[in-house]
């Protein structure tokens, strides 16, 4: 919950929620709007991984994009990629030489790539454009990784480079700044019991 905590029983102290999500402005240049969001353990500021990682940041995903059309992109190890969607019947395009494109997995898909490739970084794109294939961005990813997405962001709604091992989320969006984010996830983290935070 959004809520700074609760009273432990039979004292004063109080007994913070298990996880936190911290979300700021990133300063990535004055041509770069960006936000950071980090989901680490309240009490030892650990990230937050392995199952209880992959259904929050699942979660966080399909409540930002809400209801427009996302992707989840790799450009690295697409073989493995390709392997494990194809053992679990989630749905891949083949986009460029080294870029596959996994179209809207749903939140039980989404949580199992972000469980199997918890120690990789990939991205993730969401808006309007997505209804029709964007081959030069994708051609892109191929050769660059996801720094093809600093040229791109501002025609999505977001581009997000996600690092689950290390608990953090950069959104590239001309439109989600750090309230927005925050008013979009409340709902869909409260039941994780998640204190959303945005330090200074």
């Amino acid at each position: 919950m959004n809520t700074p905590g609760t009273s432990a029983q039979g004292g004063g102290a109080l007994e913070l929620p298990p996880f936190s999500l911290d979300v700021q402005a990133l300063d990535l240049g004055s041509d770069v709007k960006a936000v950071g969001c980090e989901l680490v353990e309240t009490e030892n500021r650990e990230p937050v991984r392995g199952k209880e990682g992959a259904e929050i940041w699942s979660a966080i995903f399909l409540a930002l994009a809400g209801s427009e059309s996302y992707v989840v992109d790799f450009f690295s190890h697409v073989d493995r990629v390709r392997e494990f969607c194809k053992s679990r019947g989630i749905a891949l395009r083949e986009a460029a030489e080294r870029c596959v494109v996994l179209p809207q997995p749903n939140q039980a898909e989404l949580r199992q790539l972000f469980e199997r490739f918890e120690g990789e970084t990939f991205g993730i794109r969401a808006g309007t454009r997505l209804q029709s294939v964007d081959a030069a961005l994708e051609a892109d990813l191929s050769k660059r990784g996801l720094d093809a997405y600093q040229q791109s962001y501002v025609h999505h709604t977001f581009c997000a480079i996600c690092e689950p091992q290390d608990g953090w989320v950069t959104l590239l969006s001309e439109s989600l700044w750090p309230s927005e984010v925050i008013r979009r996830l409340r709902p869909a983290v409260q039941r994780f019991d998640v204190h959303i935070a945005r330090p200074n």
